[in-house]
């Protein structure tokens, strides 16, 4: 069973950018597919980023497609999301997610995955 910790988050001006990281143990990584979800307040938990195993497939949100970057090192047990140009919008707790699968295509379902971290909070002022 994997663990994840998520880290990075914070307060950044519109334009700005972060990267946030999310740590994996307990568990082999290279098994795992990985993804990114956020949840603004009031809102229901919104599909981000998703990365397949090996870090050769991914796929975005049209709201972040083009701002957004989702990579992992499998030698570091890490997954990331680089966030540019961030937006107000963009103000959120975002999760990162793990599902045990080497499939080519990762999943952008959130009941899809099993395990999660507990969030970092990302502010965006404008």
């Amino acid at each position: 069973q994997v663990q994840l910790v998520e880290s990075g988050g914070g307060l950044v001006q519109a334009g700005g950018s972060l990267r946030l990281s999310c740590a994996a143990s307990g568990g082999t990584f290279s098994s795992y597919a990985m993804g990114w979800f956020r949840q603004a307040p009031g809102k229901e938990r919104e599909f981000v980023a998703a990365i397949n195993w090996s870090g050769r497939s991914t796929d975005y949100a049209d709201s972040v497609k083009g701002r957004f970057t989702i990579s992992r090192d499998n030698a570091k047990n890490t997954g990331y999301l680089q966030m540019n140009s961030l937006k107000p919008e963009d103000t959120a707790v975002y999760y990162c997610a793990a599902r045990r699968v080497r499939t080519v295509v990762p999943t952008r379902t959130k009941n899809d995955y099993n395990y999660w971290g507990q969030g970092t909070q990302v502010t965006v002022s404008s």
